[in-house]
């Protein structure tokens, strides 16, 4: 699979796709490589692109750009707390040259449409 999604992160995306009525779009994946080599991230509530690829995960539908499919290979969203209180989306993803092997923070705000 391109990416999976850990429990805890379908069920924050659902309550963000309900906050902005957004039940019916797809989530939308993006990573670009930084001026440090390591990965951003991007997500948000989008509709399904001919160029697109898409899976399900924990019942969540993701979108992802064709052009991106081999950077998030094998990659994994968590919704996860980083310090007391204070929770955000996170990706573990072994082709992150940068974070191989350990957690990537999301530099990105949660899905908001």
């Amino acid at each position: 699979m391109i990416i999976t999604v850990t429990p805890e992160a379908a069920a924050q995306i659902r309550k963000s796709a309900e906050v902005t009525n957004s039940q019916d779009m797809y989530l939308r994946i993006a990573v670009r490589r930084g001026d440090d080599g390591s990965f951003v991230y991007g997500m948000g509530f989008d509709e399904l692109g001919a160029d697109d690829s898409f899976i399900v995960s924990e019942g969540v539908k993701i979108c992802i750009a064709n052009a991106a499919k081999d950077f998030l290979m094998g990659a994994k969203l968590d919704y996860a707390e980083i310090n007391p209180g204070e929770s955000q989306f996170i990706f573990v993803n072994p082709n992150d040259p940068a974070h191989a092997g350990t957690t990537a923070k999301s530099k990105s705000a949660p899905p908001d449409g």
